[in-house]
């Protein structure tokens, strides 16, 4: 009989939610899994998140993280409360022999990532970062293909994470701007997904260099707020916004590749464009998220009349993790990409080795994250050893 890990998680809100949906489905769709038990969800405000174990399906909670990092019956602490809580719920979870899951950015610097791991490594416990977009099968068609050297010599990398959820100027001044909270804006926020992407995809940076923005400076305080929405009046007394609006930066890889990466939360009708090019000696792939389903395949071996980029719907059962679920022709979400998350969790549990991406890659994520700001800082290249 397979072992059923239990699960402790700090965080209630769009992270939690999403977390919550994943341990639920995994049972159903990946019964040759181990099977998460969702033991205890923690939150500061006991009426939400008393409704939030409620509504999620928690056997229940608590308000203090201290109480269940300690709890004896809890074998995994997921995290994905906001990002500057990270580090000390982490290092706290490690010192009790707990697993961890943690949501990116892994923490709000360098230091503390790497604080993060050695506490990790010291202790002996898996450890798992939460870049799921890693997870959806088009993306992982994409891997396949770069692997397999279909694609050739790789020469470019470019990758674009647009959103427009802050373009007004009176939306309310969110936790995801303040600096202390978040650490940055769209620069830890998107473009460490695309950092992340980058490094699965093609391999290490070498050196970059950016620019960033912050294009609206101070915002009205909110009177709630709840994943990407809150609520707030415009005539409300306003704070300043401590992050990057919009961040762009170059990177060299130390493969010989190029890379370009745009982040912004400035772009109008774009919801959440999340994507990726890449080109090289055999051909091209393009990838975008809101049509995740689908990967944009093109070779250069193919007859000069029929040339061209072929769309490529990743649902057949022979694409990564999709023998698991409808038959082909029949797309997955969002939500998805998270319970795939959560599989490789529990496999890596099972077989006794580190999930794979785990805070290792978060800690190379920060590095990137960090030289980039260092550059737009001293308006020079930076090389990501420097950091």
């Amino acid at each position: 009989m397979m072992k059923s890990y239990r699960v402790g998680m700090v965080g209630y809100k769009f992270m939690g939610k999403a977390h919550s949906h994943a341990y639920r489905d995994l049972p159903m769709f990946f019964p040759q899994v181990a099977a998460p038990q969702m033991k205890l969800i923690c939150g500061r405000d006991e009426s939400g998140v008393s409704a939030a174990a409620a509504q999620f399906g928690w056997e229940g909670y608590v308000t203090d993280w201290r109480e269940l990092v300690s709890h004896p019956e809890i074998d995994i602490v997921d995290i994905n409360a906001p990002s500057d809580t990270h580090k000390e719920i982490a290092l706290a979870a490690a010192a009790a022999g707990k697993h961890l899951f943690c949501e990116k950015p892994l923490a709000l610097t360098l230091a503390d990532t790497r604080e993060m791991l050695e506490a990790a490594e010291a202790a002996g416990v898996k450890h798992m970062v939460g870049f799921n977009y890693r997870f959806a099968p088009a993306v992982q068609l994409a891997k396949k293909l770069v692997e397999e050297g279909r694609l050739g010599e790789i020469y470019h990398f470019r990758a674009w994470f647009l959103q427009d959820w802050i373009v007004d100027p009176n939306f309310p001044l969110v936790w995801r701007l303040q600096k202390e909270i978040a650490g940055s804006g769209s620069h830890g926020d998107l473009g460490a997904h695309l950092i992340d992407l980058a490094h699965f995809l093609i391999g290490d940076m070498q050196e970059v260099i950016g620019m960033s923005e912050t294009f609206v400076k101070e915002r009205p305080l909110p009177t709630s707020m709840t994943g990407l929405s809150a609520k707030g009046s415009a005539d409300a007394p306003r704070g300043p916004v401590t992050v990057d609006d919009a961040t762009l930066f170059m990177a060299r890889f130390a493969c010989g590749a190029l890379g370009s990466f745009e982040a912004t939360r400035f772009a109008p009708g774009h919801r959440c464009t999340n994507s990726f090019e890449i080109n090289g000696s055999k051909g091209s792939v393009k990838f975008d998220f809101e049509r995740m389903n689908e990967l944009q395949v093109y070779f250069t071996s193919d007859d000069e009349d029929v040339q061209g980029f072929r769309r490529v719907l990743a649902t057949d059962p022979s694409h990564a993790y999709m023998d698991a679920w409808w038959p082909a022709g029949h797309t997955i979400g969002y939500e998805h990409t998270f319970i795939h998350e959560v599989v490789e969790l529990m496999r890596a549990l099972e077989e006794d080795r580190q999930p794979i991406p785990n805070f290792v890659d978060g800690v190379k994520c920060q590095q990137v994250l960090e030289a980039v700001e260092q550059s737009i800082a001293q308006r020079r290249w930076v090389s990501i050893n420097e950091v």
